[in-house]
């Protein structure tokens, strides 16, 4: 399905698109350039293979429109749109919301979300080649919310354009925190250890040393090295984890197999071995161009003391340090990575509610909670496990 018609201004069309097969990928592509942190996870092939793998469908509570806009035949802006029937994978969290909805009889679901499936990482939302077609286009996502009578509208993890833009538009802020490590040039692991305070370096060496006593040994491959039967091994890992936690794993086979198709360049795999055989592994997404990784999904076999920080945590940054990567994000929550340097940063998203007082009780919430996040950044921001300069 497509529909259109002029916005009103500049003489933008507006064309709804049902699917990613509908928009060639050099075009979706090109408008991602010219954001300020294109990350692999905003491509077409990450975001179509989310679909066409079964992953993030309408039959699983995903149903992807495209808002584009146009000027003749050029594209001028472009996101990405899920009508959602929950909020599933998410990692901004809603459901006080929709019981309120449900509360007072009034239906939250079906909702509009602009955010990549499963994948709490900032990115580029609201796609395009200006500040005034980034405007335009969020002004288009309204309106096309309103004309399908959906509850909501939430963009999720934006980058500061997109901030920008959701502000000038009136849209509600809400911030949550995240852990990302910066490089801050240490030449290798042990000028990167001592600028630890003591107590946070004693940890991390004593958390390293039970892995190696336990006989794990660690291999990496990376993009077209990562082999049939490494990646097999990966998802059993993968699948093991959701498992254990009583839910079917979101992303299937057939999604991983896309990325070792379609971006093979941006995945960097951790195999744990003992006695020569595979029993944990970590998996890494990263842009190469900007010398930045994403630690994402692992699972183990068997249970070994610290496993789990070696995998995710130590391997992936000793591999940053020596290939000049320069920053590591460690994924959504988890106070617990600050004592592997990985430090406080605010993230933002944004909110369109279509009923008046709904939006009047949620916008007065985040104020609160706003405040209330801003006191635990300060309250982080003095358990710095980096020495202070001079120190």
């Amino acid at each position: 399905m497509e529909t259109g018609g002029l916005t009103g201004e500049n003489d933008y069309v507006t064309r709804v698109l049902d699917g990613w097969d509908a928009l060639p990928a050099a075009a979706w592509d090109a408008l991602l350039a010219h954001s300020s942190d294109p990350s692999p996870f905003a491509r077409h092939a990450y975001l179509r293979a989310m679909v066409d793998s079964g992953s993030a469908t309408p039959e699983t509570g995903w149903a992807p429109r495209l808002v584009t806009l146009w000027r003749g035949d050029t594209l001028q802006a472009a996101c990405a749109v899920q009508v959602k029937s929950h909020s599933y994978g998410e990692y901004v969290f809603d459901w006080a919301w929709a019981n309120a909805y449900a509360e007072h009889g009034l239906r939250y679901y079906p909702k509009a979300l602009v955010a990549v499936p499963f994948t709490p990482v900032p990115g580029a939302r609201l796609l395009a080649v200006d500040p005034a077609a980034r405007r335009a286009l969020l002004r288009a996502l309204i309106g096309w919310c309103e004309a399908q009578r959906l509850s909501s509208l939430h963009l999720l993890f934006l980058l500061p354009e997109d901030v920008a833009a959701c502000e000038a538009e009136g849209l509600m802020a809400r911030h949550t925190v995240q852990f990302h490590w910066q490089n801050h040039d240490w030449p290798d692991w042990d000028a990167f250890l001592a600028s630890l305070q003591q107590d946070k370096r004693k940890k991390i060496r004593q958390e390293r040393r039970k892995v190696a006593e336990a006989g794990v040994r660690f291999r990496w491959a990376r993009g077209r090295d990562i082999t049939a039967a490494d990646w097999a091994f990966f998802y059993r890992c993968y699948e093991r984890t959701y498992l254990e936690h009583g839910n079917p794993p979101y992303l299937t086979p057939d999604f991983f197999a896309r990325m070792a198709r379609d971006m093979p360049e941006h995945w960097l795999l951790f195999v744990a071995e003992r006695d020569g055989q595979p029993i944990a592994s970590s998996l890494i997404a990263i842009d190469p161009e900007r010398r930045v990784a994403y630690g994402r999904y692992w699972g183990a076999l068997e249970r070994v003391d610290c496993l789990h920080f070696e995998a995710c945590y130590y391997q992936p940054l000793q591999w940053c340090l020596a290939h000049g990567y320069r920053r590591f994000e460690g994924g959504a929550q988890g106070e617990h990575k600050m004592a592997r340097a990985l430090l406080p940063v605010k993230t933002t998203s944004a909110h369109w509610l279509a009923h008046p007082a709904f939006a009047e009780a949620v916008d007065r919430f985040l104020q609160r909670e706003g405040a209330g996040v801003a006191h635990y950044l300060d309250h982080l921001a003095e358990r710095n496990p980096l020495k202070a300069r001079g120190a």
